[in-house]
């Protein structure tokens, strides 16, 4: 399609779509809209009941007239087209035709409206003449579906594929999961099995180091316990001593005093002579 536009050359969109008329609800109509590049820039319907068929054309100059006759914005007015004749079931409800035709089916007047909460307006009408080879416009018709039924089967057939591919893919990822899954349960259990160990392990090094520092603390209150008793020991026997000496430098204490009080014969004999001398000036004494 790029190509073609390149080239000046647009490819022709067509849209087949049915529908009900309000004038005539019971009646079936087949409406066909055609275009190159854009609908603004004008298109052609065909309108066929299965027995005749009417066509005609609306050009871009027409499409402007009517968008400035309803006062609209054109791209807004464009847009209403689109929903209007081409979005078909997706709109249904929020548009409505009406077909009139005359007695001998040479003209029908076809025309298109929004509908409103509190009515309708018009978006758009034409006259469409009769085609005088009904059955060609059919055979097209039937045709147009033909190849819209191939493309759907073809994206179908494609989904459907792809759809396989993905259930595939999705049945290969679940196994894989589950593989997953019981790979990391393994690894759990193998590493809870492996911390029980470890934990065990250490409460047994710490029972054995609480038992150690249990016999430590006794071995260190024996030893405090029997340094206490010793130097108890020996502070009573120092008392004892103590006292024993006490008592005997008492006894040499006392002689020693009573001996100090007493003058010796030397000392008695020197004051009797210092006493005499004191007394008797004339008085000579040998030195013995």
């Amino acid at each position: 399609m790029l190509s073609d536009q390149f080239c000046g050359v647009w490819k022709m969109e067509k849209t087949l779509n049915r529908i009900h008329p309000v004038s005539d609800p019971e009646a079936t109509y087949f409406l066909q809209v055609s275009w190159e590049k854009d609908l603004g820039t004008g298109f052609g319907i065909i309108l066929s009941d299965g027995q005749c068929a009417w066509t005609g054309t609306v050009s871009e100059a027409e499409i402007s007239r009517e968008a400035a006759d309803m006062e609209m914005n054109r791209e807004k007015y464009v847009e209403e087209l689109k929903k209007a004749l081409i979005a078909g079931e997706e709109s249904a409800g929020k548009y409505n035709f009406a077909v009139s035709r005359d007695e001998e089916n040479m003209e029908c007047h076809f025309c298109y409206e929004r509908n409103l909460k509190d009515g309708s307006f018009r978006l758009g009408s034409l006259k469409l003449q009769k085609v005088l080879s009904p059955a060609e416009v059919v055979k097209e018709l039937i045709g147009y579906c033909l190849d819209c039924l191939g493309r759907l089967q073809a994206k179908n057939e494609h989904l459907q594929k792809e759809n396989e591919r993905l259930f595939s893919n999705w049945s290969d990822m679940e196994k894989m999961l589950e593989k997953s899954v019981e790979a990391k349960e393994e690894l759990e259990a193998d590493l809870y099995n492996r911390f029980i160990l470890v934990l065990n392990e250490k409460k047994a090094k710490i029972r054995n180091l609480q038992k150690l520092l249990n016999e430590a603390k006794e071995a260190k209150e024996s030893a405090v316990g029997a340094k206490c008793t010793r130097v108890s020991i020996a502070t009573t026997q120092m008392a004892t001593g103590r006292e024993n000496d006490y008592d005997g430098n008492t006894d040499e204490e006392s002689e020693n005093l009573t001996q100090a009080s007493l003058p010796s014969e030397s000392c008695n004999s020197a004051i009797y002579k210092t006493a005499l001398v004191w007394w008797d000036p004339f008085f000579v004494f040998s030195s013995s």
